[in-house]
């Protein structure tokens, strides 16, 4: 069993820049896939970003594209996601989540397993 706990949310202006990061617990951290998830207000959540378990896949909902990285450190067991040129549009709750190595890239959040608390991101105009 995976723990994730996020920090780094904050507010900041449009064009601005955030880093999430995400601390997991637990000794078969690098076995996961790793990914970032946000939610709005009424909206559904929705993908953002996913590492594969080694690091080497990485993928981004098209929207974040050129703008946001997600990386991992297995020794350190973190999963970071630097956020620049924020836009309003990025304004949600941010959530860490995990899912086993063996599964394939998903970009539905009902098929992953462990989620942390969410941190919020609030970009003003």
């Amino acid at each position: 069993q995976v723990q994730l706990v996020e920090s780094g949310g904050g507010l900041v202006q449009t064009g601005g820049s955030l880093r999430l990061s995400c601390a997991a617990s637990g000794r078969t951290f690098s076995s996961y896939h790793m990914g970032w998830f946000r939610q709005a207000p009424g909206k559904e959540r929705e993908f953002v970003a996913f590492i594969s378990r080694s690091g080497q896949s990485i993928y981004y909902t098209d929207s974040v594209k050129g703008r946001f990285t997600i990386s991992r450190d297995n020794a350190k067991m973190t999963v970071d996601l630097q956020m620049n040129s924020l836009k309003p549009e990025d304004t949600a709750v941010y959530y860490c989540a995990s899912t086993p190595g063996s599964n394939c890239y998903n970009m539905d959040y009902r098929g992953w397993n462990y989620w942390g608390q969410g941190t919020q991101v609030t970009v003003s105009s």
